[in-house]
């Protein structure tokens, strides 16, 4: 045994008022395992093992409760009572962790190679260029191309894979038996992803070590670990051997977890939420298990959009003297978008998906090309012409909270498009609007006078849905809008998007990294690689029987 946690209770201190967060956990880890924790935001997992290192932000504190850690030597101590210089001892060189977002982690005025001497120097006494030729061998052990390069680089001049790959090295700089990751390939691209979750299997094989990983990916743990752990408001409900839980989960919340994927649902299937299991009583209500979305073969063949040998290029300042290089980001795009549809983009980051929705709302100018909407061109529509095509075609963008004005109430946001476009004639009827609005996307009267950080990210999705409808648009962008969700949260979007399509005869572009989902979502996909269209058919076909060598290697990366 490496790590015992013994009945771990941590709580929220708030004006004097204490608020339990995480109850009576208990776990163990043992040497060379891999132990999975699963569960949504707000589940307790990061809190409960960011007290491991007492990583605790100061309003958090472990109240009672204890954490056993077993050195080399075989003595056991307390990390929860041990002294601060002894516990500086352990953080880094044998507990070590990746965090979720590299970039945050990472300083951006030190070079990489520079934040990886830091921890080096901290734990081993080294001469520079023997710390320094240590960093490069860590770099080329995480499989970062051209290490040399990559240690003078700034974590702004690399790729989220890379800076993850940076992160790791760090972690791993001074041989850890224990590495924490926390959601460590939530943000990243399906063949990143897999690529870091075979690093981490690599590196565990080599250095011997143990690994705690939290996310809320379930098809990611069945990939990496052998036990899971399932949180829930705080708590563990369920834990054990990764196919016991996966085919024989016995806790209603786990099995909510596993039906809610999109991966486990065909296309027209209502997916399931947490909402269709009851916590004493697991009952599923077949009159919800109806088609809610229209298949291929009855929609229209009405082309609502046509995009045709688009080409978009990004300039960069290229020299001192003013002069500027152009990269090409869409090679000859040609597509079309048929009214009733959804047609999915995919692609890995990079590959020209987003730019092609941000060219279609004129956001981004294109170089050559047209685009049209119901037969007319859009491209360089003048100032007074441009309100009354985004009146008809509307944007929902993958942060929901960077997309709300957070000074605002959400009742002001979503009747701001009305008093822009001269809908309504006074403030009543606008509110009207806004309050049905509410009320398609499931929130409440009550929520119309509240700010955006007093929303859940899900209704914060919900809000950003809600003001796209509100010009009455015939085709919506949907731009990575559910990546960043809980898989039940996401659950809950999806449904509400296919019901909004359905009974507001709406039609989408479905942008996405995540394969199952646009299977499940899209009519028709289209997969995009470096600017350029690789493949496109229905979902289903595209799986079965990929065309390009590209198409099937995303596939094959899909984790579980």
């Amino acid at each position: 045994m490496l790590l015992r946690v013994n009945n771990l209770n941590i709580s929220s201190f708030n004006n004097k008022t204490e608020f339990s967060i995480c109850k009576n956990i208990n776990f163990e880890i043992n040497a060379g395992e891999t132990l999975g924790i699963l569960g949504e935001s707000g589940s307790g997992k990061s809190i409960s093992v960011l007290s491991i290192l007492r990583l605790l932000p100061p309003t958090l504190s472990v109240t009672s409760g204890n954490i056993y850690y077993s050195s080399k030597e075989g003595i056991e101590a307390d990390l929860v009572k041990l002294p601060s210089k002894a516990l500086q001892n352990i953080r880094g060189k044998d507990i070590a962790m990746v965090f979720q977002e590299p970039m945050s982690s990472l300083n951006p005025v030190f070079t990489c190679g520079d934040q990886v001497l830091e921890t080096i120097a901290k734990h081993k006494k080294l001469k520079h260029n023997d710390a320094k030729a240590q960093v490069i061998t860590l770099f080329e052990k995480v499989k970062l191309p051209e290490p040399q390069r990559i240690f003078n680089s700034y974590p702004h001049q690399l790729s989220g894979g890379q800076k993850q790959r940076v992160m790791i090295a760090i972690a791993i700089s001074c041989n850890p038996r224990l590495l924490i990751c926390d959601e460590p390939t939530t943000a990243l691209d399906v063949t990143v992803q897999k690529s870091i979750l075979d690093l981490l299997k690599e590196l565990q094989a080599d250095l011997g070590m143990s690994i705690i990983f939290i996310t809320h990916d379930i098809s990611v743990i069945a990939e990496i670990a052998n036990r899971i752990l399932v949180f829930y408001k705080g708590e563990i409900v369920e834990q054990g051997e990764v196919k016991q839980i996966l085919t024989e989960a016995t806790h209603p919340y786990t099995k909510g977890l596993l039906a809610c994927r999109s991966a486990v649902h065909k296309k027209g299937e209502r997916l399931m939420t947490l909402e269709d299991f009851a916590l004493d009583n697991i009952s599923e209500d077949p009159d919800k298990q109806k088609v809610t979305t229209k298949l291929r073969d009855n929609l229209s063949d009405e082309v609502l959009l046509s995009i045709k040998n688009l080409e978009v290029a990004f300039s960069s300042s290229g020299s001192f003297f003013g002069r500027s290089n152009k990269k090409q980001v869409l090679h000859k795009i040609s597509l079309d978008v048929f009214k009733g549809e959804t047609l999915g983009l995919v692609g890995e980051s990079g590959s020209g998906k987003t730019t092609i929705g941000r060219t279609i709302m004129q956001l981004i100018d294109s170089e050559n090309g047209e685009i049209l909407f119901r037969g007319k061109l859009i491209n360089n529509l003048t100032r007074k012409e441009l309100p009354d095509f985004r009146k008809k075609v509307q944007i929902i963008f993958q942060d929901p909270y960077s997309s709300l004005n957070p000074k605002i109430t959400i009742g002001e946001m979503i009747a701001e498009p009305l008093i822009v476009h001269n809908i309504y004639n006074s403030a009543s009827e606008r509110k009207n609007r806004v309050l049905e609005l509410l009320k398609q996307v499931n929130l409440g009267e009550e929520h119309y006078n509240r700010y955006p950080h007093q929303f859940s990210g899900g209704q914060r999705q919900r809000i950003g849905i809600a003001r796209a409808l509100a010009v009455d648009p015939e085709l919506i962008i949907l731009d990575e809008s559910v990546s960043a969700l809980d898989v039940s949260i996401q659950a809950q979007i999806l449904n509400l998007l296919n019901n909004l399509k359905e009974t507001l005869n709406l039609t989408y572009i479905f942008i996405s990294h995540d394969l199952n989902t646009v299977r499940y979502m899209a009519d028709r996909m289209i997969v995009l690689k470096d600017g350029h269209i690789v493949e496109e058919g229905i979902p289903d076909e595209v799986f079965k029987y990929p065309k390009s060598e590209y198409t099937a290697r995303l596939i094959e990366a899909i984790p579980g």
